[in-house]
């Protein structure tokens, strides 16, 4: 007999709260799940919306969600975990549970509960492959984060060109946003791109925008183990990209300093021609900063035989130390955040979400692009899923690109050449150490 969409909520109800009927005098008294995550505002309001449906469900329930910045987030969450007094869930992005997972060795796995899961058609192998790190399950995927490159629509009008898809447009086209007064605040008061560059992952991210873009895959590392950077396809974009700080100067001097938030003062105080913007923005960015005046689309071309696309740039989830004050719960709510209705809110209030399957009303012009992308995505490969060490590395490759900005090269091959022999020295060390 076929199961209609009423059995399969209940029996998914059903799964979800076997393993908890055992524990339920311990939580039936009102119990307070507290999750802790690092999307601010949206993310608290997501979280609370999403506890108010899992109470119709578990009227003893309720949902504390705190935020913390980033770098708060990380201590907090190892601390606590370290020290047993961890919250029952975390959420954020994957990579940020590694970090967790590799201080705490207390992540639970995840799999039992996407097994009891009655519908998960919607999550990719790909979304699930991101999802496990070292054999484990560490996050249940609950947000594919899309980023997309954007370019300021009047401004474009202004020099009359149009969006560009080629990298030779987009440099062009940057140019001439300095040269020019597309913004009407006067010449020179504007730059082609915001980027960052403080930390590992604000510079080596651009640098993954513009290389998994273009077409082109594994940044710095493939899943072999070998070092990408001087191959043929990978040269050419590392140049490009260093140029942008160095000799070609499309971004302010300071960007070497940059992280998120002065990246996003160059975006919404109207000084960038050109920029990421990441599904989560969509929604704040139609209204405000830019408001609404820019175009997105895949990130420029380098090759003519690639096609350009926009990025899956990353997976965010929920996640349960093992000893997380009551985990069984923790569990289900973490389930609950695939159901449609949650999913629905996530959408909305934080721009992100992993089911297909969702209604666009109510979302802006550029939320709905990201909701039903019609542009071609290409995954970013996540290579501390398959080497643990690569965090270790990527630091390492940092420090040498700042150095390049800071004291651009003569020579950018020879640079990249001799880049790429001492990546491959310290790449066999940290290998050795495990």
């Amino acid at each position: 007999m076929p199961i209609t969409t009423t059995r399969r909520q209940t029996i998914a109800g059903g799964l979800l709260a076997m393993p908890l009927l055992a524990g339920r005098a311990a939580w039936a008294a009102g119990t307070t799940l507290t999750i802790w995550h690092d999307l601010g505002a949206p993310g608290t309001e997501w979280l609370q919306a999403a506890g108010r449906g899992f109470a119709e469900q578990h009227p003893d329930v309720t949902i504390q969600a705190i935020s913390y910045p980033t770098d708060q987030w990380f201590g907090r969450a190892i601390g606590a975990i370290n020290t047993n007094t961890a919250p029952d869930l975390l959420f954020t992005n994957y990579e940020r549970v590694i970090r967790v997972q590799t201080e705490t060795g207390k992540i639970q796995s995840m799999e039992p509960v996407l097994a009891a899961l009655p519908d998960r058609s919607f999550l990719s192998a790909e979304d699930l492959r991101i999802a496990t790190y070292d054999k484990r399950m560490i996050i249940l995927p609950a947000q594919r984060v899309l980023m997309a490159f954007g370019a300021r629509r009047s401004w474009l009008k202004a020099g009359g060109k149009g969006f560009p898809t080629t990298w030779q447009e987009a440099k062009a086209a940057a140019g001439g946003f300095q040269s020019g007064d597309p913004a009407g605040t006067g010449k020179g008061s504007v730059y082609g791109f915001a980027l960052e560059a403080a930390n590992p992952r604000d510079l080596i991210t651009m640098l993954d925008m513009f290389t998994f873009g273009a077409g082109v895959r594994h940044t710095l590392l493939d899943p072999d183990g070998k070092i990408t950077i001087d191959d043929a396809r990978h040269a050419p974009i590392l140049e490009a990209f260093l140029r942008i700080f160095t000799i070609d100067q499309l971004v302010p001097p300071d960007t070497i300093n940059y992280s998120f938030n002065e990246m996003y003062q160059m975006i919404e105080g109207g000084r960038a021609g050109m920029f990421r913007v990441g599904d989560w923005n969509a929604g704040k960015w139609d209204k405000t900063g830019p408001a609404g005046d820019y175009d997105v689309g895949p990130w420029p071309r380098f090759f003519p035989d690639l096609d350009n696309a926009v990025v899956i740039g990353g997976m965010r989830g929920a996640a349960v130390p093992e000893n997380a004050p009551h985990k069984d719960l923790a569990n289900a709510f973490a389930a609950s955040l695939l159901s449609k209705s949650a999913q629905q809110d996530s959408l909305r209030m934080v721009g992100d979400a992993v089911r297909r399957d969702l209604a666009l009303d109510g979302l802006s012009e550029h939320q709905k692009q990201f909701a039903r992308p019609s542009w071609n995505l290409i995954a970013y490969d996540f290579p501390e899923s398959i080497h643990p060490w690569y965090p270790r590395l990527e630091a390492s490759f940092h420090r040498a690109l700042m150095d390049a900005i800071a004291t651009p090269p003569t020579d950018y091959q020879a640079f990249i050449g001799r880049l790429a022999t001492s990546m491959r020295s310290r790449a066999a060390e940290l290998a050795a150490k495990g």
